[in-house]
């Protein structure tokens, strides 16, 4: 706006105009203001207030305000002092369960302010406290709340990005790790909205990878459901892009030294070889390469169970066929080097077993 407020108190014609012009709010006053009209959303919802869109509007342009102060503009930086008062006051109450739950009621535009909103809330620290992660441990079932949001196909996207900055905060990964919402996203993945499954991926992937010793902990003492869901629904999907997405994911997860137990667990049991050599079997380059990764730990596994042994020697002369077929749209490796790479891992001979076994988990 123009800056005519600014020289209030000067005398002159300037203060009239001061007078009519609207003190600007500070950061906790917006703040006040957006949950006032969000407990009027929350109350009234199916209301038939002449007044609701008025209302309606004017949430639209505080929650953009709240934006606006996080984020800066194009003019402005944004204060961190004014950040610091509008953290405190966003979760001295409960401004942002509000706002999760009346977000079905927003238009389109505040949908998606009010994610940015949430999302810089996650990293704002005031006297170096996350103040964001100690409201979540207290609220940890806005979380089902996100979670559930993946059916709704209007609020899918907005609610899935809240949850993975949700998620950055451990303690609140955990909880969802240690959930039965876990299992959900196995049918999440598989939703007929591409964008929306492609979502529901990119939270499952990040519960997987970001929290190295709480994704440790949760494989080992799921290690035999989630796995078996993790063959059967991902890894053997009809869905050419889930099975790329989870081919990559797998070995983004057995590679992770944090995962070295979970690893030497996977590759000794036949039934996950059998899967890995069917991937190996697809027309598709992208997951061939990926599945070779995973199928690597196999072969360089020092303690080889007798059924894997006998499943690698019949296959041994169609597998050699397979790799020299193979080349690597990057050309990294050539024929040459990942045939003999292979050779050598199948070799008895220890000292190069052991070479390629370090080789192949860096």
């Amino acid at each position: 706006g123009g800056g005519g407020g600014k020289e209030e108190g000067k005398g002159g014609p300037v203060e009239m105009k001061g007078l009519f012009k609207s003190k600007p709010r500070t950061p906790a006053e917006v703040v006040r203001q957006t949950r006032e009209l969000l407990v009027y959303v929350d109350l009234n919802r199916n209301s038939r207030d002449p007044r609701r869109e008025e209302k309606m509007a004017e949430l639209g342009k505080l929650i953009r305000e709240l934006k606006s102060i996080l984020y800066g503009s194009s003019e402005m930086e944004p204060v961190s002092e004014a950040c610091a008062q509008l953290t405190q006051e966003f979760f001295r109450e409960n401004t942002m369960r509000l706002l999760i739950v009346c977000l079905p009621k927003l238009n389109l535009e505040a949908r998606k302010d009010a994610t940015q909103v949430v999302a810089n809330l996650q990293r704002q620290q005031v006297h170096s406290r996350l103040i964001a992660s100690e409201y979540l441990e207290t609220n940890k079932d806005l979380m089902d709340h996100l979670i559930a949001g993946y059916e709704d196909m209007d609020i899918a996207l907005h609610y899935g990005a809240m949850l993975r900055d949700c998620i950055r905060h451990q303690s609140i990964a955990r909880y969802v790790l240690e959930s039965e919402h876990m299992k959900k996203f196995f049918d999440y993945i598989q939703l007929p909205n591409f964008d929306i499954a492609s979502d529901a991926f990119a939270t499952f992937k990040e519960l997987l990878t970001r929290h190295k010793s709480t994704v440790a902990e949760f494989l080992a003492k799921n290690y035999d459901w989630f796995f078996a869901e993790f063959n059967s629904k991902l890894l053997e999907s009809p869905n050419y892009i889930t099975r790329r997405q989870a081919i990559k994911l797998l070995g983004d997860i057995l590679l992770d030294r944090s995962n070295s137990v979970i690893m030497v667990q996977y590759v000794s049991s036949k039934d996950h070889l059998r899967v890995l050599m069917n991937l190996l079997r697809e027309s598709s380059k992208n997951i061939q390469i990926e599945a070779f990764h995973v199928f690597k730990l196999f072969v360089a596994n020092q303690n080889k169970p007798p059924e894997i042994v006998s499943i690698l020697v019949a296959n041994k002369s169609k597998l050699l066929r397979l790799f020299s077929a193979f080349k690597t749209d990057k050309g990294e490796e050539s024929n040459g080097t990942r045939t003999t790479h292979f050779t050598t891992l199948w070799g008895q001979d220890k000292g190069n077993c052991e070479k390629d076994t370090a080789d192949a988990i860096s």
